[in-house]
């Protein structure tokens, strides 16, 4: 709506208009596609007919033209241009394979954050702002490992930085850890569109990056934020509510690492009543780190 057309609509049209506006970004839409709007309650054009009166066997085709439709409509709209086959677009089985061969060539953790920004394989990518890689110190004997980034999170570029972030932040810093003896990442590097949950091809394409990223930090304890974390990265089906505060053993490339599967900070935002076993699980982190003299 242009400014000068504000002054036709009523106050209870342009507060109608605010509320939707806001249902639209708390339910994850918050972008634009498209160069002009389109009015879903307007009935859609009359679709021409594809069916072309059959021509005479006999006739010769300079006498029998073939019909044109109308501009615009489907069979008079040009073929789709071939694309060139691209990483992006690989099978999840091979953009797995592409993505261990990169991650094993890696030997320190910068030279794994500039694979996972140069990879194509893995299809979020391409509608991301920014990758995602990590925050903190990654020789801290705590490693941390979410799910995938949010809005915030593709806005700045960092894991965990936005309300669900500053919450985990606060229940670090109950424990004395903050980002100088802590380690935080996540299973994927680049936000689902309206963040919905990662799918599985998403998740096998980033895998075998986050095994890598493991594998070079080497913590003494890790603690996997959210049930796609405990999931990737321990093969298990059990939801987290379940899971969650039981000590189980993350093993992968010669390493045995404690893993505590914990309830992410968005759902105890969600479910506040929660947070009692959150602190029971933070203080279960301490006590291992303390075991281990880490």
């Amino acid at each position: 709506m242009y400014a000068n057309e504000l002054g036709r609509e009523s106050p209870d049209e342009i507060l109608s208009a605010g509320a939707l506006l806001r249902f639209y970004v708390e339910a994850g839409a918050d972008e634009c596609i498209g160069d002009m709007p389109v009015d879903r309650t307007e009935a859609p054009p009359a679709r021409p007919s594809m069916a072309a009166p059959a021509a005479p066997a006999t006739r010769p085709a300079a006498q029998n033209p073939p019909q044109r439709l109308p501009p615009g409509s489907a069979a008079n709209a040009p073929p789709p241009l071939r694309q060139p086959a691209s990483p992006a677009l690989l099978s999840a089985q091979a953009a797995e394979t592409a993505a261990s061969r990169a991650a094993r060539a890696c030997d320190d953790v910068a030279q794994l954050r500039a694979a996972v920004a140069a990879f194509e394989g893995c299809a979020l990518k391409a509608t991301a702002t920014n990758t995602v890689f990590a925050r903190g110190n990654p020789a801290a004997p705590l490693m941390l490992i979410g799910e995938a980034p949010g809005r915030d999170e593709d806005a700045q570029g960092f894991p965990f930085v936005g309300q669900s972030g500053q919450l985990l932040d606060r229940m670090l810093a109950a424990i004395g850890r903050d980002e100088q003896n802590a380690y935080i990442s996540n299973v994927i590097f680049w936000r689902p569109p309206g963040n919905r949950d990662p799918s599985p091809e998403e998740i096998i394409a980033c895998r075998p990056f986050v095994e890598r990223h493991i594998a070079l930090v080497r913590p003494r304890v890790i603690g996997l934020v959210g049930r796609h974390a405990a999931a990737t990265l321990l093969g298990t089906s059990q939801g987290i509510t379940k899971l969650r505060g039981k000590w189980l053993v993350y093993t992968r490339d010669g390493l045995e690492i404690p893993a505590l599967p914990m309830l992410h900070p968005a759902y105890l935002l969600r479910q506040p009543g929660l947070k009692r076993e959150a602190w029971r699980d933070m203080l279960s982190l301490a006590l291992k780190l303390e075991e281990l003299g880490a």
